[in-house]
């Protein structure tokens, strides 16, 4: 898809190492020109010694604003000049935005994304299960999982289990998260015990790579959860995980890593563009074509 872009363009990126295999550029553009608007967003690979020098571009060019990976979450922060509150939950910024005034606001809309994904496909459930007091197993301890137990900690879920390869990771999320939200009940549940996090969860969700092309799957059983349970990873790589394979099997609503990817990047153009772009079967199907030819 092409657009109209001239001196005037609204210009925004991506900063990481390496940004060379990103969708979001296509993502992007595809938005840009479906709403008509003048824009650029450019793939901006960025060493991990020129962060600052990076961050201090997007001023300094007229940048409207950027979109951060890895490595660069948690280095950017020092450099902006403020983080909104999901963003120091977080610790890590993966959404700038340049003011008119030149100061900059780093944002983390992957906590949103997440919420959005399984509100789109499971609300009708995620909310009984929030009512009915249900419990949240978690895979992983990573940078994925902060934003995912933000989310489910903030749509009003009381207890977590969750479970990670190296233990102490996991020990630290919890604590944390528990000084955000004092109220909650986080408790971590050895690796080797990750099954018996299965039989009484409403929702399962896997942060790890597990399940990813070239990983070996998650393994867990499915078979003692509960009727009718939400079931979601965030690996988009292949779209259906073993695990959701198996869920979808059993049953359950199967929540697939693509829409977590849409929705935070729908957070970050609607806050440097002032419009906010639809997710429907057109842009999945976009996408999905793009996964499946390379970026």
């Amino acid at each position: 898809m092409t657009h109209s872009i001239t001196g005037a363009a609204r210009l925004t990126g991506l900063l990481g190492w390496p940004v060379a295999h990103s969708l979001s550029p296509a993502l992007h553009h595809y938005w840009l020109d479906k709403h008509n608007l003048d824009g650029l967003y450019a793939p901006l690979a960025v060493a991990p010694d020129r962060v600052d020098q990076a961050v201090s571009g997007l001023r300094a060019l007229g940048f409207t604003g950027a979109n951060v990976t890895v490595p660069h979450k948690q280095a950017v922060i020092p450099h902006v000049d403020r983080c909104d509150d999901v963003a120091q939950r977080l610790g890590a910024v993966n959404t700038i935005i340049v003011h008119k005034d030149g100061s900059l606001t780093g944002r983390n809309t992957d906590t949103y994304g997440f919420q959005q994904s399984l509100m789109t496909k499971a609300g009708a459930q995620i909310k009984q299960q929030v009512d009915e007091n249900q419990s949240v197993s978690l895979i992983g301890a990573g940078g994925a999982a902060r934003a995912v137990l933000d989310a489910v900690l903030t749509l009003g879920y009381q207890r977590v289990q969750l479970s990670n390869r190296t233990p102490d990771k996991a020990k630290e999320l919890a604590a944390h998260f528990q000084q955000f939200y004092p109220q909650v009940t986080i408790t971590v549940v050895p690796w080797d015990h990750r099954q018996d996090m299965v039989a009484d969860c409403g929702l399962l969700v896997n942060t790890s790579s597990l399940g990813m092309h070239g990983m070996p799957p998650l393994d867990v059983d499915l078979s003692p959860m509960a009727p009718n349970r939400v079931v979601a990873d965030i690996v988009y790589v292949p779209l259906i995980t073993p695990l959701l394979a198996a869920a979808q099997e059993q049953g359950h609503s199967a929540v697939d890593g693509l829409d977590m990817l849409l929705y935070q990047a729908q957070a970050a153009f609607a806050a440097w563009h002032g419009v906010t772009p639809v997710i429907d079967h057109a842009l999945r199907g976009f996408m999905l074509d793009l996964l499946r030819d390379g970026p």
